[in-house]
């Protein structure tokens, strides 16, 4: 297809917003939060400052009328009593150490000692940073926001698809299609980071024709082969270095395919439908000559399913998240076709992001908080809840260092949070002798 002539950013001057300007949010002076001090009295001996402002007082003016041997005594008494302070207010030392029960060689703490608790990571409630994004289309079965390996993130609003490079914080725009042809339907780096796939309103992917019949909603890469589901409700497998370039197509959903993507290790595809239908396609069974079979069919979801995640530390586990009528996120073993979990979420799941640094999980939802959760994986506990967006959180994506997420919203705004911490840093590998010319390419 025609992409179009590529248009610069001079056609946006009489935008009032510049797509992917910086908004300049005010911070509240420092000086309407501090701290004010209130005294400790649990010193305080009442009783004897009682004394003291009156019996010691009478005492002091009788002094002179007291024989030597009542003085004596007077002074024995006190220092019996401790009633020599000079202070009514003072400092108690620590509680003494508790007394051992039993000897310290018998002691279980002391033959296992207790590795030192993990310091719990800050989770920054507000955004680091937000851009203006005018025209985002603010459509759930849309996939508008990718980040890709080489630290640039697309975005795509309206007819015009834009890079913002995170190294430097640049913009540039990378194309244009003409209205019959848009508006820009999905977006999807290669693994390689330096090709994306667009898919468009007219069925067409931007060098691809003959695909779909109607719009491509989501698109997922698999080394060279781009995976691209459309709303005619088939799922099509291009090899991008041929012209021929179907290869295979699956058939399984009877409604728009809003959700797709492969495993780590490019075996098996999940794709979800807004026929509330989760298929898992496995890529050893594709079949170029008829239309593939799913392993596993999966129809516990009763609203559209557009998120979905692999998880990085297990292979065969899957996170799915259900549309407005749903509200759940289930997680599926994907060799025997089996919910592991279901959790309501009370919100539409929009998104959902696995750490690569933690057993972590973030969500983006709709209505009505419009917000991004942070969940711990297995229990399920919420870490975290971030606002800021006023409209459903619609797409996220993930830095390649998996710090930060990109978050994308029907209110017109592009966030960033530094939601999943800085990765630990990573022991240096010990030194392995190389084989003689390991640097040289071998002939095979």
């Amino acid at each position: 297809m025609d992409a179009g002539s590529l248009n610069s950013f001079s056609n946006l001057k009489g935008q009032s917003r510049c797509p992917l300007q910086e908004q300049l949010l005010q911070r509240k002076n420092s000086k309407e939060n501090m701290d004010r001090f209130i005294p400790n009295r649990s010193a305080m001996d009442f009783d004897y400052a009682h004394y003291m402002l009156t019996e010691g007082r009478k005492i002091k003016e009788n002094q002179t009328a007291c024989s030597p041997a009542r003085e004596a005594y007077r002074k024995q008494l006190a220092e019996t009593l401790n009633m020599n302070r000079t202070r009514i207010l003072a400092f108690k030392n620590k509680p003494p150490a508790p007394v051992e029960l039993f000897p310290s060689e018998h002691s279980t703490a002391s033959a296992h000692p207790t590795k030192s608790a993990k310091p719990r990571r800050h989770i920054p409630q507000s955004s680091e940073r937000t851009l203006d994004a005018p025209d985002l289309v603010d459509d759930f079965y849309l996939n508008l926001l990718d980040w890709g390996s080489s630290n640039v993130l697309a975005i795509a609003l309206g007819n015009t698809v834009y890079l913002w490079d995170a190294s430097d914080s640049s913009t540039s725009e990378l194309v244009t299609v003409d209205d019959e042809n848009g508006p820009v339907t999905s977006v999807n780096w290669a693994p390689d980071g330096r090709h994306i796939a667009i898919g468009l309103n007219n069925s067409e992917l931007r060098t691809l024709r003959g695909c779909h019949r109607s719009r491509v909603g989501s698109m997922a890469w698999n080394n060279h082969i781009l995976t691209t589901g459309g709303m005619d409700g088939q799922i099509v497998n291009n090899d991008v270095r041929i012209r021929s370039h179907v290869v295979e197509t699956y058939r399984g959903h009877q409604q728009e395919v809003c959700g797709l993507k492969w495993s780590a290790s490019g075996q098996q595809l999940a794709s979800g439908g807004n026929d509330n239908v989760v298929h898992i396609w496995d890529r050893s069974m594709a079949s170029s000559n008829s239309p593939t079979q799913w392993l596993h069919r999966l129809e516990e979801h009763t609203s559209a399913v557009k998120a979905l995640a692999w998880c990085p530390f297990q292979s065969n586990l899957l996170a799915t998240g259900g549309g407005g009528g749903d509200r759940t996120i289930k997680f599926w073993n994907t060799h025997t076709g089996a919910c592991l979990n279901s959790v309501d979420t009370g919100s539409q799941v929009c998104s959902l992001l696995w750490s690569k640094n933690e057993r972590e999980l973030l969500s983006s939802h709709g209505f009505t908080q419009n917000q991004l959760t942070l969940w711990k994986y297995p229990s399920m506990v919420k870490m975290a809840e971030l606002t800021g967006h006023t409209s459903r959180v619609l797409y996220m994506a993930q830095s390649p260092d998996g710090c930060t997420v990109a978050s994308a919203a029907g209110d017109e705004t592009l966030r960033f949070w530094n939601v999943f911490g800085v990765p630990e840093v990573a022991k240096t590998a010990p030194k392995v002798n190389r084989e003689p010319f390991s640097q040289l390419n071998r002939i095979r």
